[in-house]
């Protein structure tokens, strides 16, 4: 018989991931586990850094999870950050190996299995009874789109991590599905809602068909009537905001010196899209670079640009304009302005950044992703009046104007706003405990 506590649910995300476990104040529900404990977060980076340096253990390889493996990457130690896992399911790296350093060879299977280990160790630890070798994994309605054979194979190769992490029965269950959960247990009657599921990496968008009388089915494919999404999201968003406001005293769409019998250039623009796109930041830190940039100055027509820019470069604080870029994103995101404090380049500088500024940086991709919900609702054959509900999760449906454009298309349904970090998961625990309970 099944033990009904030994179990977790875990949404695997490509950006981040979070774990549900048995709620012991009641029964047959799932609460979320806290994954890193300092300040104590829901969700952990889905996130390895292999260290270059240091003697393999029982687990493999010296390696660093979530957030710790980011802060490895931007304090610049030597080894491989990897970052974004989930994309290599259903494609031929799953079984092959990557370098991560020092001559050493993992195999992206075994990487994937490595944070599955660890995941299952935080749920242990936040108080998942033992020996917790049940999981429910959450799935998208498609890893590949239009390619049934190797859709399959990645569901194949996630489960085969799951079991070489330690659990025995692995179940699944499609994340919009799961996201749709907690408005599903709100219903009286039989709706068809739209779940926008806006996260980090992608926008998708499912039409999920929910309903009292189905809430207790374990098979909820044919409730899935569409699903689509673009790969544009919140780090697009935090490049074109960065690019738009913090780059610009830095340089950006600056123009050169004037000369006589020659207009005016602008400044060269790829150091700025390097270090307004995360995962390249460290490499305009390299000695190379450093030079080929110092040797620019003649360019600038305001060599301040330069001299802060240099500072940047040579103080590695890449990463950190990227995160103050962010956060003004998130201040403005309910609406109003912010102040950037950019202190830590030049004493006393600051920049104002306006909700207009934002919002026209952002206009070409909110457009992208208001049309995949139009598309999706159009692929379920189905008009937008015949939207129930707008179910809203995934931390950039934060974004205010983001999610008006989104539900102006559909003015006659009921707008709900789940937990954008936790509903997922969440979902996913409800389910695992229906399916184990029975």
């Amino acid at each position: 018989m099944s033990t009904p506590s030994s179990f977790c649910a875990i949404d695997f995300g490509t950006s981040n991931s979070a774990i549900a476990i048995p709620s012991p104040a009641a029964p047959g529900s799932a609460r979320m586990a806290l994954v890193e404990l300092e300040p104590g977060h829901l969700t952990m980076p889905t996130a390895v850094f292999y260290y270059a340096d240091g003697k393999h253990d029982a687990d493999g390889p010296p390696r660093a999870f979530g957030r710790a493996a980011v802060a490895a990457y931007i304090e610049g130690a030597d080894g491989r950050l990897m970052r974004s896992m989930k994309s290599i399911l259903g494609s031929g790296l799953i079984d092959q190996s990557t370098d991560v350093g020092a001559g050493r060879g993992v195999k992206y299977a075994d990487i994937l299995a490595g944070y599955l280990k660890r995941l299952r160790s935080k749920a242990l630890a936040a108080g998942a009874a033992a020996p917790l070798n049940k999981v429910v994994l959450g799935r998208p309605v498609f890893f590949v789109d239009g390619e049934p054979a190797r859709d399959a194979a990645a569901q194949a190769s996630l489960e085969a991590a799951a079991h070489a992490a330690g659990f025995d029965e692995v179940f699944f269950q499609f994340e919009p599905i799961a996201a749709a959960f907690d408005f599903e247990s709100q219903c009286s009657q039989e709706q068809i809602v739209l779940v926008a599921d806006i996260g980090g990496g992608t926008s998708d968008f499912s039409v999920v068909r929910v309903g009292p009388q189905r809430a207790q089915r374990l098979d909820r494919r044919e409730d899935i009537l569409a699903n689509h999404g673009v790969h544009i999201a919140g780090t697009d968003f935090d490049r074109h905001v960065e690019l738009a406001s913090v780059l610009r005293e830095f340089g950006y769409r600056s123009m050169g010196p004037q000369r006589v019998g020659s207009p005016a250039r602008e400044v060269p623009s790829g150091v700025y899209f390097d270090l307004a796109t995360w995962h390249l930041i460290n490499t305009v830190y390299s000695p190379q670079r450093v030079a080929e940039l110092r040797n620019m100055r003649s360019f600038y027509g305001n060599l301040q640009h330069h001299q802060r820019l240099m500072t940047v470069v040579e103080d590695h604080l890449g990463h950190e304009l990227a995160a103050r870029a962010e956060g003004a994103k998130i201040a403005v995101s309910g609406g109003g302005d912010t102040v950037i404090d950019l202190g830590v380049v030049e004493t006393g500088l600051k920049i104002e950044l306006s909700e207009q500024v934002a919002v026209a940086a952002l206009d070409g991709d909110i457009g992208r992703i208001v049309q995949a919900g139009r598309e999706t609702v159009a692929q379920a054959g189905l008009k937008p009046e015949q939207i129930n509900a707008l179910y809203f999760t995934g931390g950039s449906t934060g974004l205010r104007l983001l999610a008006e454009r989104i539900a102006a298309d559909y003015p006659q349904a009921t707008q709900v706003r789940g937990d954008r970090f936790a509903s997922v998961a969440t979902g996913l625990g409800l389910h695992a405990a229906r399916l184990f309970s029975q």
